[in-house]
């Protein structure tokens, strides 16, 4: 980078302050709070090993990427299934769900795959991203899709039930104290009297820090403490650049993707890409780096790191982060196949946040 955006120099909790986003401003304050900025890619092939691995790497993240098409037995019910219970698992640990489904179609049919389908992306994903080879409108129709769902949901009805024996008081002046009103006889003769009321209530509550669908699971309302639940509003990232070797993503194509997203700042988050791409002064988008890895534990940290044969080529948390300007790095295998993912999990995150403390500096 020739010249060092501002946005290189600011600590997250500032960001926080001038990200139009909401879910921006909610993603760098959890960045700051948790002291990190690593993103799992939980590429595992089974729900059971998706909803056990972010469980126990939770703690060390803040984003959790997901394929939900590589998972076999994934649960699609919108009350109790696999997107649910990561729903739970998130706000228990505090990171968000991103579903890396690299949407590209005409807009019509990308708004029905990311809100319809057996998936429904949109109720358990916080953040999905696109690949706008397909134009630029693309975006356009996925933020309408998105507010549009968020308008249907913006209210909830609260319901209460109370029963109760009256007494004196609960009645407004004038107000007889019997059912009916007149003689308080039975139709028998016999006396009458008001053992119980049932009062039945309903209001409209704005869903200002709503909550993703929750299961009846012990435990599954626990949010991380700190921090509130992230707001409702649903966010995307384009993808610009790629990690892979001959990418064919060519410079207009990235440029093409620095323009839809200044001009959707209320939908597009950012980028996944392999540097900071805030040039203009008031852009303040977030990035996100996959072909992240870590040479070996005892190695030189910045030493080299081999690709994996298939064409993915990787780069150590310092050289993203403090030389390239990205913000959250993407780790998969490096963290999966250890013998002791929480551990490495929290290897990287202590790698990747010196890092980015050194670039403050």
């Amino acid at each position: 980078m020739s010249d060092r955006h501002p946005t290189l120099l600011q600590p997250y909790s500032e960001r926080a302050k001038t990200a139009t986003h909401p879910l921006s401003r909610y993603l760098f304050r959890l960045m700051d709070l948790k002291a990190s900025n690593l993103c799992l890619s939980a590429d595992v092939t089974t729900a059971r090993e998706l909803l056990a691995l972010a469980d126990r790497v939770g703690p060390s993240i803040v984003v959790l990427k997901t394929h939900y098409d590589l998972i076999s037995g994934w649960d699609y019910n919108p009350q109790t299934g696999t997107g649910v219970k990561l729903a739970a698992l998130a706000r228990k640990h505090g990171f968000l769900i991103f579903e890396d489904r690299k949407f590209v179609d005409i807009g019509k049919t990308v708004q029905m795959q990311y809100t319809a389908g057996t998936a429904r992306i949109i109720e358990w994903a916080h953040i999905t991203n696109a690949n706008i080879d397909a134009g630029k409108d693309m975006v356009r129709a996925m933020a309408e899709a998105a507010a549009n769902w968020k308008a249907r949901i913006h209210y909830e009805v609260k319901t209460s039930v109370s029963v109760g024996t009256p007494v004196a008081g609960q009645f407004e002046d004038g107000e007889e104290q019997n059912n009916g009103g007149g003689d308080d006889r039975d139709s028998d003769g016999r006396k009458g009297s008001i053992v119980s009321i049932t009062t039945v209530t309903q209001s409209f509550e704005p869903a200002d820090s709503p909550r993703l669908a929750k299961t009846n699971e012990h435990g599954d309302e626990l949010v991380f403490p700190g921090i509130e639940e992230p707001p409702m509003d649903r966010g995307l990232l384009l993808l610009a650049q790629m990690s892979s070797k001959g990418c064919l993503m060519t410079k207009d194509y990235t440029q093409a993707c620095v323009e839809a997203a200044r001009e959707h700042k209320d939908f597009v988050m950012g980028y996944v890409a392999q540097e900071a791409l805030n040039t203009a002064p008031d852009d303040n988008f977030i990035h996100m780096t996959p072909g992240c890895k870590l040479p070996p534990p005892g190695e030189e940290e910045n030493g080299h790191v081999e690709g994996d044969g298939l064409g993915q080529q990787y780069n150590t948390p310092a050289k993203l982060i403090t030389l390239l300007g990205t913000d959250i790095v993407i780790v998969g295998r490096g963290i999966i196949q250890s013998a002791d993912p929480p551990t490495e999990a929290e290897r990287y995150r202590r790698k990747a946040w010196k890092a980015y403390l050194a670039r403050l500096s």
